[in-house]
């Protein structure tokens, strides 16, 4: 995966003022398209869409300083008029073309990436890998935004909303795995753009046939495989460490993918006061 990360970052390079199909780039390189966004926002720290505005953005300062009109460099870097390339512009550097031609600056770097995969093996993953038949998720959904450390207050909110009553009735509901109350985040951003809007689902998994009550939201999940990893410790730092080692150490090492698809986290045992908590997380996968 790093390979293919860093011939993509070269790809980028050679294209800067193409549009970039990325579907088939991804296809080429003998991966997806999704699973090429969600790598890429997990190791580089940003969305790949931010990179490639951002690199193009760099490279065209250098002919903005310069004494060439302004719609051409426009045009150049894809933008179809000197407003949209200047709100552009302003966004990665702070300020607009005309004010860096004037002032010379100021200007903000974004250097080439280069990925390195450094072999440490920090984070020990206890992980099964299953298939598993076509199932449903359901339970109480709602639209939240993604934030990436510390407990979610907006998800904190939805859970809180329910009565005790209807948890015990959804763990009632429970007829397969994972088992147990499950979280769920689905419909996410392939670029896991912090503060993105996704589907977060408190509920449970049963099967294709069972009977659901009208009242209940319902996520049909397709049959696959399924890249699973136990988490203890501390909640929820404890699974944010091993939901970060996924990209960092287990699928640079492996022969595996991520698939669209939701993700979900089962809480198998946790403290009263939900301090600590033993969990699994379920992530779609396919061969690579």
């Amino acid at each position: 995966m790093i390979g293919v990360l860093n011939r993509l970052v070269d790809h980028i390079e050679e294209h800067l003022t193409e549009e970039i199909d990325l579907p088939e780039l991804a296809s080429s390189l003998g991966t997806t398209e999704y699973h090429l966004r969600r790598m890429f926002s997990s190791l580089a720290g940003m969305p790949l869409s931010d990179y490639v505005r951002r690199r193009r953005m760099t490279v065209a300062a250098a002919e903005v300083v310069g004494d060439g009109e302004l719609l051409e460099i426009a045009v150049r870097y894809g933008y179809g008029s000197t407003e949209a390339f200047t709100r552009a512009f302003r966004a990665v550097h702070g300020a607009g073309p005309a004010e860096v031609r004037r002032e010379g600056g100021p200007l903000r770097t974004q250097s080439q990436l280069r990925f390195r995969l450094t072999v440490e093996g920090t984070t020990t993953l206890d992980t099964r890998i299953l298939d598993r038949p076509a199932l449903r998720l359901v339970g109480h959904a709602a639209r939240v935004p993604l934030i990436y450390h510390g407990v979610n207050p907006h998800i904190q909110a939805h859970i809180a909303s329910l009565p005790a009553s209807e948890h015990a009735r959804l763990k009632q509901l429970s007829d397969t795995e994972p088992a147990g109350l499950l979280q769920v985040s689905a419909d996410v951003d392939p670029d896991y753009t912090e503060g993105s809007e996704l589907t977060y689902l408190h509920g449970v998994a049963v099967r294709e046939n069972t009977p659901v009550p009208d009242d209940l939201d319902v996520l049909e999940v397709e049959a696959g495989a399924w890249a699973v990893f136990r988490t203890e410790g501390p909640f929820p730092a404890a699974l944010q460490t091993t939901w970060a080692a996924t990209a960092t150490e287990w699928f640079p090492s492996n022969p595996w993918r991520l698939r669209v698809g939701p993700s979900i986290v089962s809480v198998l045992d946790r403290a009263e006061d939900f301090s600590t908590a033993i969990c699994e997380l379920w992530l779609p996968v396919e061969r690579a």
